[in-house]
């Protein structure tokens, strides 16, 4: 009967395993919180250009009936100015673009 050899290591040690988690646990630290801010951040530039492209069809639809919109919007919601619908807020959802009656602009 022939027996076979071990011509190489079968497998990792332990100390080899140690080394590769603690180095992964090491990036994730460093990535997770960058993609957070990153996110974060994303989101609020999103909403600050929401907020400059609402503005401009509410001075664009004051211009075109010498008549403000309604605070909540519903005159903007057509094909000359927004055709794929009112633009939703990213950082609140639940909380839509409202127009504030004093200055005639979406409020910060």
């Amino acid at each position: 009967m022939a027996t076979r050899k071990n011509k190489g290591r079968g497998g990792f040690s332990l100390m080899e395993l140690l080394a590769v988690v603690t180095i992964l646990g090491v990036i994730a630290a460093i990535v997770v919180p960058r993609v957070t801010v990153s996110t974060t951040t994303a989101k609020e530039k999103v909403d600050a250009h929401n907020r400059a492209t609402l503005n401009s069809a509410i001075e664009r639809y004051y211009i075109a009936t010498n008549d403000w919109p309604s605070a909540n919007l519903t005159e903007l919601n057509t094909t000359d100015y927004f055709p794929d619908g009112l633009p939703e807020n990213p950082l609140n959802a639940s909380a839509p673009y409202a127009m504030d009656a004093t200055s005639k602009r979406i409020a910060p």
